[in-house]
């Protein structure tokens, strides 16, 4: 039994589908004009992440994109999460 094509078999549709969803999203960013916050940079640091071999690529991405601290960080509007961590501030500057 091949278990690499099994997962292959069973995974591969939706994880193409996230794909295409992932591809339109940067698309979409990049054609609207203005200025990207931290959670652009962010992102664009985690794809190369993608390419990685072998299987901490979850962990090193989640880490990315996870505030550093032990102190909560203050997002606006009663936000719980920016999504990504400023790297520079303790505070999330989205408006």
């Amino acid at each position: 039994m091949n278990q690499k094509i099994d997962v292959l078999n069973r995974d591969f549709p939706e994880a193409r589908a996230r794909l295409l969803d992932l591809a339109a999203f940067l698309d979409r960013v990049e054609r609207t004009e203005g200025t990207a916050d931290f959670r652009w940079e962010a992102l664009q640091q985690t794809l190369p992440l993608l390419l990685e071999q072998g299987s901490e690529r979850t962990r090193h991405i989640l880490e990315l994109l996870s505030w550093p601290g032990d102190t909560p960080m203050t997002c606006p509007k009663g936000n719980t999460a920016c999504g990504a961590a400023p790297r520079t501030s303790s505070t999330c500057s989205l408006q």
